[in-house]
């Protein structure tokens, strides 16, 4: 059996007298493709931060690749953890090229300064780059950049360290139709590549979870609804719990579609 990447027991967090989670307890095995799915304020993005070892719960435990939070030392944790987010993009120095904040990924900082990087860096941040269409990017200043330009070189930068685990944070927010059919596309061809890091993906949106993801958790004010095998989970009955309002739900060519039943 595959060996556990992510083990949550009994997790809570709170914050300023709010309950961002309550009571979770999830596994993530090794190369599976998880979706973390539910309404804004949720406790998505907390659940990720946890998961990233960017944030230590109130209550209950946590073990990341087999280390035990509050018991490791981080800073030695986070470089095997790749994380796409938002968060990560507004930290962002002015000025910095799409080349050197992939690059910078080897070493989980932002902002190239003195570091050494050799010609097989270089390499693996170009081919990256490319697996993800941005490889005539290379020399923009991120700045500069479309937001479905952006979310991709994202990707490209949490991939860069070749991390055990690949968390990303609605990597499809903001984008149009066609880039965001785009982005799709490509990270299901990541989902199917055996060598891909596990994977925790977050979204509000069933639309955007690629083929390939087999594993779903669907969260409603900082409680789980439903975790397991993404065909289990993704019934009406769990999402209409989930949103609070009647929905179906279809698949077709692998994709999956909910609306409203009313």
């Amino acid at each position: 059996m595959a060996g556990e990447v992510l083990q949550l027991r009994g997790v809570g967090v709170r914050r300023e007298g709010a309950t961002l989670l309550r009571d979770v307890t999830w596994t993530v095995n090794e190369n599976e493709r998880w979706v973390v799915v539910g309404p804004n304020g949720a406790g998505k993005t907390t659940l990720l931060q946890v998961a990233g070892a960017l944030l230590h719960p109130t209550e209950g435990s946590v073990e990341i690749l087999e280390e035990e939070l509050g018991r490791t030392d981080v800073f030695e944790l986070r470089p095997r953890i790749g994380v796409a987010s938002s968060a990560v993009a507004e930290k962002v120095p002015t000025g910095e090229t799409v080349l050197d904040l992939v690059l910078t990924g080897s070493y989980a900082i932002l902002g190239r300064w003195q570091e050494e990087y050799e010609s097989t860096d270089l390499a693996r941040a170009i081919e990256l780059l490319e697996a993800l269409g941005c490889a005539d990017l290379v020399k923009r200043r991120f700045s500069t950049l479309s937001e479905g330009e952006r979310k991709r070189v994202q990707i490209a930068r949490a991939l860069m360290p070749d991390p055990e685990l690949l968390l990303l944070d609605e990597p499809a927010a903001g984008l149009d139709l066609g880039g965001r059919e785009d982005l799709v596309r490509r990270l299901g061809i990541l989902a199917d590549d055996p060598a891909a890091p596990t994977t925790v993906m977050v979204t509000h949106h069933v639309e955007e979870v690629p083929e390939g993801f087999t594993h779903a958790l669907l969260l409603r004010k900082g409680q789980v609804v439903a975790s397991g095998k993404v065909d289990e989970v993704f019934t009406p009955e769990h999402l209409t719990e989930c949103f609070g309002v009647p929905l179906s739900i279809d698949r077709q060519n692998g994709r999956w579609y909910a609306r409203a039943a009313y």
